[in-house]
This record gives structure tokens, sequence and C-alpha cells, in this order.
């Protein structure tokens, strides 16, 4: 379900990928433990092979490093809510590597929220009343985003509030 921009990793047309996969994040039965996630959905993998999870029922982000057996809450995790350090079934997140921070699709609030990725304790509503599922960047900043109630995909360049249908 998640959109992605085009990525700059060369894959050849013939490439096979290993049939068993190891687990790299969660794998410890569903829960709300720092090394459990519940509903995973959405996931970003940033250059330093960090993973970048949207724990949906947890209503957090958990990133875990490169062989980590555990995660660290980076959004949410203050229970379910509406408040600006809260998250309610985050669908996906990417990051935003000029402005070091998160953006996150926060569904049941129907918004995009720009969380910082240093020590950020809240986020910031970035787009209001949308049904958002998936969202992906493109190299020029441009932020396209899944609206699921309305069947459509929207660009916003930055600064722009109402975003294009394309």
């Amino acid at each position: 379900y998640p959109l992605r921009s085009p990525s700059s990793t060369n894959i050849h047309p013939n490439a096979r990928w290993q049939q068993n996969g190891i687990t790299v994040a969660g794998g410890n039965r569903q829960g709300n433990g720092i090394n459990q996630l519940s509903y995973p959905w959405g996931l970003y993998v940033d250059d330093d092979q960090t993973i970048y999870v949207a724990d949906r029922v947890n209503h957090r982000i958990v990133e875990w490093k490169r062989g980590a057996t555990s995660g660290q809450v980076v959004a949410g995790g203050n229970g379910q809510g509406s408040g600006d350090h809260q998250l309610n079934y985050p669908y996906d997140v990417i990051i935003d590597k000029e402005r070091d921070s998160l953006i996150i699709c926060d569904y049941s609030n129907r918004r995009v929220v720009r969380w910082p990725r240093r020590n950020g304790t809240s986020g910031e509503t970035i787009i209001s009343n949308i049904d958002c599922v998936g969202l992906t960047m493109d190299e020029n900043g441009s932020l396209y985003v899944t609206d699921f109630g309305k069947n459509e995909v929207r660009r916003y360049r930055r600064g722009e509030s109402q975003g294009t249908v394309v």
C-alpha cells in the first residue's frame, strides 16, 4: 500500500531474493513492548539502514537500528488520542531529510504530521482533513499523499496547503 519514490538503488531486472528472510523488527508476538509491534503497516528505511515502522495499534512510530533487538519510540507512544504528542492509528511514515523530521500519516486523526527526528516530543499538523494511508516525497521536496476517503493522490509542494490532485 505505501507509496515510495524511485530508489537510487539500481536493481537488476533479473534480481532474485532469498526465500527465507530474517526478522529485523518485532518478531516477539503482538504486543506493546519495545521489542513488539501490533499491526505494523508502513515502513521507511533510511540511508543508515535504520527502519521506521508505523506501529498502528500501539499508536506510535518505532525506530529500529540495524541489528537491534528492540526499537525506540520516536513519535507518539503516549496513548491513543488527538493531542500534538499523540497519534491515532498511524499508517505510514517517511523522512524529510531537508528538515530532519518524520512525516506521518495519522489516519484516525485525519491529518499528516511533521515530527522532529531528534528528541521530538510532539508533532505539527501540516495537512488536515485527509484520510492518509500512504505518502512519499520526491527529490524536489514535494509530498505525495493518498486520500483514502476521496480515492485520490494529492501533491503538496513545499508551502502549499491545498495540494493538487495528480
